[in-house]
């Protein structure tokens, strides 16, 4: 969990809470709300119910994904999609003429017309700068269409990844949703390109096949074949043929790419696995530098890329099976009709020109009906694409569903009355499963009181100030706020942005919000001085500052944005006991009444509070134990101090010489 300034009214007001809010926005954004949970049939065998949940999966993308055609969607979803149908059509319309100017100009060739030969020649240059142009816009139209589509769905998506903390949320679920970030960036362009790029495949295909049949059925005729003494005559013969062609190496395609969607949807996991696992190392380089462990991260590497080669290896398998049929169907698909037509041509009832033009309109029609065979693969690739971007949404219909839902029991958020800044009533805190982390918790805490929250590892003081900031929503009770105070949490490992340092400790606010010189006072006063000369340095901050720094510039961040609660989790755990006195002075006095719940281990923290809730773990859930109030005291000095006062102490004796 990173620093975060939150107003608690927009985390979960009354009137309308955020989360509220959250899901108006996304039901505009994506159109509709997302589908019920479809229980499988437990008559269904293994595989049967794994075909059931790849098919759910794909019209849940599709419940999201038609949005974009939809109200709420993108205003020239439409425009540009008819555009792209009818640049189609007239590309068509040019491919027809191309075939008409082939017939024509091997006629005059057949014929010796040199007059007609050289008009034609004139007529190509026209005919050619049409279709290109045509072909040119209509690449551009389709790939707007691409663009436009990803970056609605895309923000759709991320909108729903970020609201009401479900990206952290999902860290503590089950379900398919691994590798989140590779699944919204790669996965998801995959998506939406390759749809638009069937649809007008298909679009075209379709038309081509249409017309150009017709002109094999008007140019071929009849075949009359002579068989034991018997005419046998053959209608549409040219047409029977490419149809039984497109049949043969369509079925072989289907055939030997059976296997083609699981082992494609299988190597992308194994990619992301592996993009995941480098992620990691680099996120978390120094803790494995300092503890030596490049060996074991080394061996986590090879295995993971091991894997992922692999499943490339046989992915190239399915490539080199597909590619025999799409190659050998390409080479034999001009010299068919050639073969054909031959004995037509022989025997001078077909002219070279319609040879050709018979030749031209095969060709486009066994290209339209071979359109499969060629784009098999990528079809295989966007069913695991879009399975794993489905998989993501339904984890995130799961969150949604239960911020809607009082099955598992829904904290809800309101207002405090009176002078009370923030109260827990009867709060009890729960995983998604329903298992109870923390029950019945009462407390009202005062303006300016600053509440430690004690107890030892696993009682739950963590998930508790989780639910305080809204990120937890399962349990039961209430968290209230005063209104119009501003709530920021300061976790144990603050969150440090990319980009100057001077963004660093502005955030989450932006980094002009402030002026340099407020925010080089800031730095001062919590021991951070010698950075002020980089604040306009642009550097991996992340990884540059130690893990103290970082709390330090944490505490930066509180003395600019001034806030009206202050929820401390561990926040002073990397700095030394000295130090931890000096922030926690520093805080106190530059913002004396902010209230401040503190969540720690150090008993020395109590120094700095007046109040002390304690959480004991019990059986069904950790309970609120004890809420005392704390007096001020002397810090107790070390031991080396006091043994040395003890002996200065001690009276002095004279020896006596023996």
């Amino acid at each position: 969990m990173s620093d975060a300034k939150i107003d608690p009214k927009s985390v979960d007001g009354p009137k309308p809470n955020g989360a509220e809010k959250s899901r108006r926005k996304e039901s505009t954004v994506e159109g509709t709300p997302p589908p019920d949970v479809i229980e499988s049939d437990p008559q269904l065998t293994a595989e049967e119910a794994e075909q059931a949940r790849k098919k759910f999966l794909l019209k849940r993308f599709w419940i999201s994904a038609r949005g974009y055609w939809g109200r709420g969607g993108d205003r020239f979803a439409w425009p540009c999609s008819l555009g792209l149908l009818t640049l189609i059509v007239v590309n068509v319309g040019f491919q027809y003429g191309i075939n008409i100017w082939n017939r024509a100009i091997f006629d005059a060739i057949e014929q010796y017309n040199a007059r007609t030969v050289y008009f034609l020649s004139a007529v190509f240059l026209p005919l050619v700068l049409g279709s290109i142009v045509l072909v040119t816009t209509q690449v551009a139209l389709r790939m707007a269409i691409q663009r436009r589509w990803r970056s609605w769905l895309t923000t759709a998506v991320i909108a729903r990844w970020l609201a009401n903390g479900r990206y952290y949320q999902l860290n503590l679920i089950g379900g398919d949703h691994k590798n989140p970030e590779a699944r919204i960036a790669e996965d998801l362009r995959i998506a939406t390109e390759s749809p638009v790029d069937f649809i007008a495949g298909v679009t075209s295909a379709f038309l081509s096949a249409s017309t150009f049949i017709v002109v094999l059925w008007t140019i071929g005729g009849a075949l009359h074949l002579t068989i034991a003494g018997s005419t046998v005559t053959v209608p549409g013969f040219l047409v029977i043929t490419a149809v039984l062609y497109a049949a043969i190496t369509s079925s072989s395609m289907a055939v030997i790419g059976r296997h083609f969607v699981r082992v494609s949807e299988v190597k992308n996991q194994a990619e992301a696995e592996f993009r995941y696992t480098l992620t990691h190392v680099r996120e978390n380089g120094e803790s494995i530098a300092l503890l030596g462990g490049e060996e074991e991260e080394r061996n986590d590497l090879h295995e993971k890329f091991t894997n992922a080669l692999r499943q490339w290896a046989l992915l190239a398998r399915q490539h080199m099976r597909t590619t025999l049929v799409s190659q050998g169907s390409s080479l034999f698909a001009p010299v068919v009709p050639v073969l054909l037509c031959a004995p037509k041509f022989l025997e001078g009832s077909m002219t070279l020109g319609q040879l050709m033009q018979a030749a031209s309109a095969f060709a486009i029609v066994q290209s339209a009906f071979g359109w499969l065979v060629d784009n098999y693969p990528r079809l295989a690739d966007w069913n695991a694409c879009a399975r794993r971007v489905a998989s993501l949404m339904m984890s995130l219909d799961g969150l949604e569903r239960a911020e809607q839902s009082n099955a598992l029991g829904r904290i809800q958020r309101g207002e405090t009355e009176g002078n009370v800044m923030l109260s827990l009533n009867d709060l009890s805190v729960s995983l998604d499963d329903g298992t109870a982390v923390v029950k019945e918790t009462q407390v009202a805490i005062e303006p300016g009181e600053r509440v430690l929250v004690a107890g030892e590892s696993g009682t739950g003081k963590s998930t508790l100030v989780r639910a305080i900031a809204g990120l937890w929503p399962w349990g039961d009770g209430s968290v209230s706020f005063h209104a119009d105070k501003q709530l920021f949490m300061l976790p144990q490992r603050p969150y440090i942005p990319s980009g100057t340092l001077r963004r660093a400790v502005a955030y989450p606010g932006a980094a002009d919000s402030w002026t340099l010189d407020k925010i080089k006072a800031a730095l001062d006063k919590v021991g951070l001085d010698y950075l002020t000369d980089k604040i306009e340095e642009d550097a991996p901050w992340d990884q540059t500052l130690s893990g103290g720094e970082k709390q330090r510039l944490a505490f930066a961040r509180l003395l600019l944005h001034n806030p009206d609660i202050i929820v401390l989790d561990e926040a002073t755990s990397a700095l030394d006991e000295k130090s931890q006195d000096r922030m926690m002075e520093m805080l106190i006095r530059e913002l004396p009444k902010v209230t401040i719940i503190s969540v720690a281990h150090r008993a020395e923290l109590e120094a700095f509070h007046s109040r002390k809730i304690t959480l004991e773990r019990r059986e069904g859930g950790a309970k609120l134990v004890s809420d005392v109030d704390l007096v001020r005291h002397k810090r107790k000095r070390n031991l080396l101090s006091r043994i040395v006062d003890n002996r200065r102490s001690l009276p002095k004796v004279s020896k006596t010489p023996r």
